[in-house]
Formats: C-alpha cells, structure tokens, sequence
C-alpha cells in the first residue's frame, strides 16, 4: 500500500473515530476517557467539543515535545493538521447526530455502543495505516519511551487520569459530575477489544510483516 493510501486510510479512520466519538457523548452516559476533559470543559466553557479538543490535543503534542525533544520526530508534526481535521470532524458529527435524543436507559446503552464500535473502527484503520498518531496515543508514547514503562500500563493510567481529572474540571465549574458517568467505563473496557476485531477482520500480514488494508474481510494470519 502507498504512502498516499496509507494517509488517506488514516484520515477516513479519523472520521470514522470522529463519528464514533459524537455517538458516544448522545448516548448521554459519559465520553471516553480521552475525550472527558475536552467535553467537559466544552459544557463549563463557551466553546464547541471540537474547539477544545483541538486546545487540549494541542497541549498533548507540546507535552510529546517536551518529552522526546530531539526524538520527536518531525513528521509527527502533521499531528496538528490531523488533530484540527478530528476536532471539526466532531463538531460536525454532533451537528449530524442532532437528531439522536435517547430518553430509555436501553437506547442510551445502544447509542453508546454504536459509538464505542465506531471509535474502535476509526483506531482499527489507524493502525493499519500505521502513519501517525493522534495526541492522545502521542503522549502515551513519548511518556512509555522517557520512562521506559509498558505502553499499556501508562495507557491505563493516563486514561484514568484523564477521567479523574475531567470529574474535578466538572466539580469545580459546574458544581456537579458531569461527562462522566458508567459510559466512561464502558467505553474504556470495549474499545480495545472491538478495535482488535476490525483489524483482523480488515488487514492481513504481507511477506514483509505489515499490516495491509483489505476490503474482503478475509480472516487475518496475523
């Protein structure tokens, strides 16, 4: 797969995730962990999800920065253009998904559901393409490279970090939680798994050992 391919299969799986995501937030029971701070703060704020998505994905990659400093590689700096392409990508799907208003507990969990598998498939594409991340996988990264840990285990801390955080942000400007609730969890439990599934189902392994996009949902040797 080409280059090019490559960064257009990125960009459809940051929709995708973008799509994901809104579903996510009108299922009403909370965003995922790496969304919580931007949604909540667009609910205290005057400013669009997308607006302060973009703002705190900002702050991610100046933290990568910091991190890695001459190991940050300068590609990495299309994270920008790609975190401004998520961040409108969001506020159009919560304008798309208007109409979505789920009153009973069922549809509020259908929603979300929907939402969560949408996330996985954006991630699921992105990591086929295998081109870029996104801030918040960025940090993650630089984060397990400056202190030599697993990526896992900081990818679970600093999720929940990022859900303690956001509860505070809501406590101290709205007086109440809000953003995040069971939905959090839910997401945060799921996704990896879902993500699996789309990329056996959606790439193979070729003879040199990458990952290769196929529409024919071909089981995967991986």
């Amino acid at each position: 797969m080409s280059l090019l391919k490559k960064y257009i299969l990125f960009m459809i799986g940051t929709a995708i995730q973008s799509a994901g995501i809104a579903l996510v937030v009108k299922g009403l029971l909370g965003t995922s962990p790496i969304s919580s701070i931007p949604y909540v703060l667009s609910l205290a704020m005057p400013y669009t999800f997308g607006e302060t998505t973009f703002v705190v994905n900002m702050l991610l990659v100046l933290g990568q920065i910091l991190l890695l400093r001459h190991k940050f590689h300068k590609v990495q700096f299309l994270q920008v253009p790609i975190t401004f392409f998520f961040a409108y990508m969001i506020d159009v799907f919560m304008a798309v998904f208007a109409f979505v208003e789920p009153t009973l507990y069922p549809y509020k969990i259908l929603t979300l559901l929907l939402g969560a598998t949408g996330v996985s498939m954006g991630v699921a594409l992105q990591v086929i393409a295998n081109v870029l991340m996104l801030p918040g996988e960025g940090i993650v990264y630089a984060i397990s490279q400056t202190f030599s840990k697993d990526f896992g285990k900081v990818k679970t801390v600093f999720d929940c970090t990022l859900a303690i955080s956001a509860i505070l942000i809501s406590v101290i400007f709205m007086g109440d939680i809000e953003g995040v609730r069971e939905g959090t969890i839910i997401s945060a439990l799921v996704t990896g798994s879902i993500a699996r599934f789309f990329i056996h189902r959606l790439s193979y392994v070729d003879e040199t050992g990458q990952l290769v996009f196929s529409l024919s949902f071909q089981k995967s040797i991986c």
